[in-house]
């Protein structure tokens, strides 16, 4: 069974329509979240200072401060990365990016996971992962944040139709992706899915437990290292720019 370490980290994201605050705590993990939709900006401060506050611990005090690094909302991930640089410069503390489809597989139960999110004007993010260990959380005996991840397709930006093939079965779609292309995604992976969660977002807690095994491993950047994967060039394209369905 696995320990969780004795650190303090601070983890944000601000992705989606959803913002989280997480701390993981000597072992233990306190979150704030709430549907933000527009509105992560006036909310994301407010929240981390309510957290801090109320597990009684100070910035400075922190090993490191997490975020979802990407990809997602062009305006979402640039708060985010704002809001660390700014927290991080004035603390002194390091800082620890997160691919926001890897946090979404992490926060699942499944052996293989695909992430599918919504990316507007017809596209999506998308990434897959597999869990290293043999076999589900379940039969290992290990929780959840305690499992390491092989990347089976980097993070990309495609049209539903045409998102990258996946070997064999037993895959968990999730993500927004689904909500918006679903029997597109469904027809493209025909036979291999093991389930949907259209639902399934990225969480500040999940991306907490990732970030404790880069501290833990020394892998801790400077403030202004802090900067969004961006896979796409444009906020918006022209009508004739857009990719077919």
């Amino acid at each position: 069974m696995c320990i969780r370490p004795a650190l303090k980290i601070l983890a944000i994201d601000t992705s989606t329509d959803y913002c989280s605050v997480a701390l993981e705590l000597d072992g233990e993990t306190h979150v704030r979240e709430t549907r933000a939709g527009q509105n992560h900006s006036s909310l994301l401060l407010r929240m981390i200072d309510e957290l801090l506050r109320g597990c009684g611990i100070q910035l400075k005090a922190l090993d490191a401060i997490a975020y979802g690094e990407g990809p997602g909302s062009f305006t979402g991930l640039r708060i985010t990365c704002g809001v660390v640089q700014g927290l991080a410069f004035g603390s002194g503390v390091p800082v620890v990016g997160i691919s926001t489809p890897l946090a979404m597989a992490a926060g699942t139960q499944s052996r293989r996971v695909l992430c599918c999110v919504d990316a507007r004007i017809q596209e999506i993010y998308h990434a897959a992962y597999q869990r290293v260990d043999a076999g589900s959380p379940q039969e290992t005996g290990d929780s959840a944040d305690s499992a390491e991840w092989r990347t089976v397709c980097e993070p990309s930006l495609c049209a539903p139709a045409q998102a990258p093939s996946l070997d064999g079965d037993g895959w968990l779609a999730c993500g927004s992706g689904l909500e918006a292309y679903g029997p597109i995604l469904e027809s493209r992976y025909a036979g291999q899915l093991a389930g949907i969660e259209p639902g399934r977002y990225p969480h500040a807690r999940d991306i907490a437990a990732l970030a404790a095994r880069k501290v833990q491993r020394g892998e801790l950047s400077a403030a202004e290292t802090a900067a969004p994967m961006y896979l796409r060039d444009k906020v918006a394209l022209r009508i004739d720019e857009r990719p077919n369905r």
